[in-house]
């Protein structure tokens, strides 16, 4: 069964840091774009970063880059999301989803034929 396993979710101060991990399983980790995306209360979910299949080209949305790094360890099958410079506005339930594809697309991440999300995990930044 493909299975993505988010946590690290936690309550944190404005400028503070967090690291996200989604664990997988149940499918091979590197055929398959995988990404994180958020959903703030009251808001559509948004695309905040991704690293597309096979090569593993990393893109960012334009409203956290220079603030979020997005790593993978394949042998773990784990993919991380580093968070620093919180901002209140980064306060959402935050999910991993492997795709077919993801791309960059003005300034938002795309995940093409998602074919597994995780069940989130909660970010509260207090500002």
């Amino acid at each position: 069964e493909v299975q993505l396993v988010e946590s690290g979710g936690d309550l944190v101060q404005a400028g503070g840091s967090l690291r996200l991990s989604c664990a997988a399983s149940g499918f091979t980790f590197d055929d398959y774009a995988i990404g994180w995306y958020r959903q703030a209360p009251g808001k559509e979910r948004e695309g905040v970063s991704c690293i597309s299949s096979g090569a593993g080209s990393t893109y960012y949305a334009d409203s956290v880059k220079d603030r979020f790094t997005v790593s993978s360890d394949n042998a773990k099958s784990t993919l991380y999301l580093q968070m620093n410079s919180l901002k209140f506005e980064d306060t959402a339930v935050y999910y991993c989803a492997a795709s077919v594809l993801c791309t960059r697309v003005a300034g938002t991440i795309i995940g093409e034929y998602v074919v597994r999300w995780g069940q989130g995990t909660l970010v509260t930044v207090s500002s």
